[in-house]
C-alpha cells in the first residue's frame, strides 16, 4: 500500500466540473490510484498565476468544494482529518494548500481552511507572497509567515516546504515551533543540481526534525536526461543514505494528465526552472501516473529495499508525521 504526498487531481477534476462532467474523479482518477495500491492521496489545492491576486480565495474555495463532492460521491472514499481517520478503510483523501496565496495577508483566515479540511500547508509555490519566498525568489519568511508558522502545531496542520527558497526553508525550520514538517515533493540535489531539489544539508536538517521527503517524480528534478525509474530511485538511495530510511517517502506529483487534459498551463516565469528542451507535461518513462506505483515497488526490490525497509518508504513514514500532526478525532 502507498502513501503519495502529493498529487494535484483537484486542479483537473474542478476543471472538468465546469466542463459538466459528473463526478470525473471516479473515471479518471480513482481507477489509477487504485491499480497503484494508494491507501492515502494527498490533494493539494495550488491556485494558478492567472487568478493571483483577487481571485486566490475563490479559486482555492472552487478546489476545496470538488474535494468534497468526491467524498460525497463515492462510497470507498473518506477524508482523513484525524489520526482516528488513517485507519480507515477504502482511500483516503488529505486536502493541502499548495502556496498559501488564498489567505491574502490574514492569517486568521487559517483557522477557516483547517475548518474546509486542511491538514497540510505549503507556504510557497516557486512565486513570493506576504508570507515567504518560494524557490524562484531569494528571501524568506516575512513578519506574517513567522505569525502563520507559530500556529500550525495548535490547529494540527503539517508544514509542506516544498517549493520553498532556501531561506524561507532555514526561517521555517526557526519559527515552525512543534509543528511537523515534510518536504512533500522534491529530489535530492546533489543527484541533480535543481532549484526544486534539496541540498544535503537541509535533507539533514528535515532528519533532525523527524521529518519525510517525498521523492517526486518529474524528469524536470529526477534528470532531464534520463527520466527513468532506476535515476529516480538513485535519488532515493541518496535521501536514505544522508537521512536514514524513516525518512523518505514519496510525493509523485503526476501532472502529465493535468497537461493532456488541458486542466493546467503554465508561464514563462514559472518554468523558468525546467530546461528549454524539457516538455513540461511529460512523466517519468517508467512512472508517470500512480497506476505504475507497482513498477516503482518491484524496482526497489532490485535495489535491495524489503520488508521494513520497503514498508517506511511507501507509507510507513508519511504516517508516523501524519498520526503526529493530526488531532486524534
Amino acid at each position: 500500500m502507498i502513501v503519495d504526498a502529493h498529487n494535484d487531481l483537484l486542479l483537473e477534476l474542478s476543471w472538468r466540473e465546469d466542463e459538466g462532467e459528473e463526478n470525473p474523479f471516479v473515471e479518471h482518477w480513482l481507477p489509477k490510484l487504485e491499480a497503484g495500491g494508494v491507501e492515502l492521496q494527498v490533494c493539494p489545492v495550488y491556485v494558478e498565476v492567472q487568478y493571483l491576486p483577487d481571485a486566490a480565495l475563490r479559486a482555492a474555495l472552487k478546489q476545496a468544494a470538488t474535494f468534497w463532492r468526491i467524498v460525497a460521491a463515492n462510497s470507498g472514499v473518506r477524508p482523513v482529518l484525524s489520526r482516528a481517520d488513517l485507519e480507515g478503510d477504502g482511500l483516503g483523501l488529505m486536502l493541502s494548500l499548495e502556496g498559501v496565496e488564498p489567505l491574502g495577508s490574514d492569517p486568521g483566515l487559517l483557522d477557516s481552511f483547517v475548518r474546509l479540511g486542511v491538514r497540510m500547508i505549503g507556504l510557497t509555490w516557486n512565486r513570493r507572497n506576504t508570507f515567504a519566498d518560494g524557490a524562484g525568489e531569494p528571501g524568506g519568511l516575512s513578519i506574517l509567515g513567522r505569525a502563520l508558522l507559530a500556529r500550525f502545531a495548535e490547529v494540527g496542520v503539517v508544514l509542506d516546504l516544498a517549493h520553498a527558497s532556501e531561506q524561507t526553508f532555514s526561517d521555517a525550520l526557526e519559527y515552525a515551533g512543534g509543528a511537523q514538517i515534510v518536504v512533500s515533493h522534491a529530489c535530492c540535489r546533489a543527484v541533480l543540481d535543481s532549484p526544486r531539489n534539496i541540498s544535503d544539508e537541509q535533507l539533514g536538517a528535515l532528519a533532525e526534525r523527524r521529518g519525510v521527503l517525498g521523492i517526486m517524480a518529474l524528469p524536470s528534478v529526477v534528470d532531464p536526461s534520463s527520466p527513468t525509474l532506476e535515476r529516480l530511485i538513485d535519488h532515493v538511495d541518496h535521501a536514505v543514505e544522508v537521512m536514514g530510511i524513516e525518512h523518505v517517502g514519496l510525493g509523485g506529483d503526476f501532472i502529465r494528465q493535468l497537461f493532456a487534459s488541458g486542466a493546467t498551463r503554465i508561464s514563462a516565469r514559472e518554468r523558468s526552472f525546467a530546461p528549454p528542451h524539457l516538455e513540461l507535461g511529460r512523466g517519468l518513462d517508467e512512472l508517470h501516473g500512480p497506476h505504475q506505483y507497482p513498477d516503482l515497488v518491484a524496482a526497489l526490490r532490485r535495489r535491495g529495499y524489503e520488508g521494513e525497509r520497503l514498508e517506511a518508504i511507501l507509507r510507513g513514514n508519511f504516517l508516523r508525521v501524519f498520526r503526529e500532526a493530526l488531532p486524534a478525532s
